[in-house]
């Protein structure tokens, strides 16, 4: 294939199970740091139904998942998610989503962080669609996915940035205000991870964006 299409790499569009999975991440987090092999981690949480599933087959699929956003965090991440409050848990995971799916990142960082840093105050399914309009120009996978299936990974989206407290209920952008540890583990990444969130404090901590 050629022209724009040919050049980007495909989007993976796998994230409708669960939402932010912050109390999912820190059920399974001490079983890793325990195992030191998410495969274990992930038999294992299956085997005795960890995550509380009501089926066997949305407790395969919500570990499934959760392991898969989990695993984007390094070893030290990972640690610190079992010591962190339920703010702090949700900012990591937010992170961890976003550095496994490059759609969830990018749409953090050209559209939520954008408009926080120009003073927009809300974000709203109209400016989902209109990322997902543009990225679909470089990216096929887009330009065909079904309506219902677009409808699903945006609605997804919106409710894990309000699990991560990021978005009020009347989607209004909420300026985040990070912890020191959660700042010096994002800002351990290059571009920092920083980029993700709508915060000020990436300048006044001297992280590289």
């Amino acid at each position: 294939m050629n022209g724009p299409l040919a050049a980007a790499r495909r989007y993976a569009l796998s994230f409708t199970t669960g939402a932010l999975l912050a109390r999912e991440g820190a059920v399974l987090a001490p079983v890793y740091i325990e195992q030191r092999d998410w495969e274990r981690v992930r038999d294992q949480a299956v085997e005795s139904n960890l995550l509380q599933a009501r089926t066997h087959r949305t407790g395969v699929r919500l570990v499934r998942e959760t392991v898969k956003r989990l695993s984007a965090l390094a070893d030290d991440e990972v640690e610190l998610l079992t010591e962190m409050t339920a703010s702090e848990r949700g900012y990591l995971m937010w992170a961890a989503a976003c550095r496994r799916y490059e759609f969830i990142g990018e749409f953090a960082e050209e559209v939520l962080r954008e408009r926080f840093l120009l003073l927009v105050p809300t974000l709203e399914y109209q400016d989902f669609d209109s990322f997902v309009r543009t990225k679909a120009l470089w990216h096929e996978e887009l330009a065909e996915i079904k309506d219902s299936t677009l409808q699903k990974l945006r609605s997804n989206v919106f409710k894990m940035l309000q699990d991560a407290e990021l978005l009020s209920e009347g989607w209004y952008i909420r300026p985040t205000v990070l912890s020191e540890r959660v700042v010096a583990a994002l800002s351990a990444h290059t571009p920092s991870d920083l980029r993700f969130f709508p915060t000020q404090q990436a300048a006044k901590q001297g992280a590289v964006l």
